[in-house]
């Protein structure tokens, strides 16, 4: 028979870990050059700065940054969907 106290355990030490990757990421930065267009993005997929053809777009950085945070919703929401099944 499985301990329950067990699996909340194993599931506190998977939070953890996920936060403390989560941290890591943020340390962490990517630029992508093409086609005119700069992204600087950090691990954790939120943008800081595009520019186009040498004009700093910011604008673009929060459209984008908005699209990812609903998309990250909307996988937690079939996430939960489906562990409920």
């Amino acid at each position: 028979m499985m301990n329950p106290f067990g699996a909340i355990g194993d599931m506190r030490k998977l939070q953890q870990q996920a936060q403390k990757m989560q941290q890591e990421l943020q340390k962490e930065y990517v630029q992508v050059e093409k086609n005119g267009v700069r992204v600087n993005m950090r691990g954790d997929q939120v943008v800081f700065e595009v520019e186009v053809d040498g004009v700093i777009e910011n604008r673009i950085a929060e459209a984008v940054n908005e699209a990812v945070k609903k998309t990250q919703e909307l996988a937690a929401k079939k996430l939960m969907e489906v562990s409920q099944l």
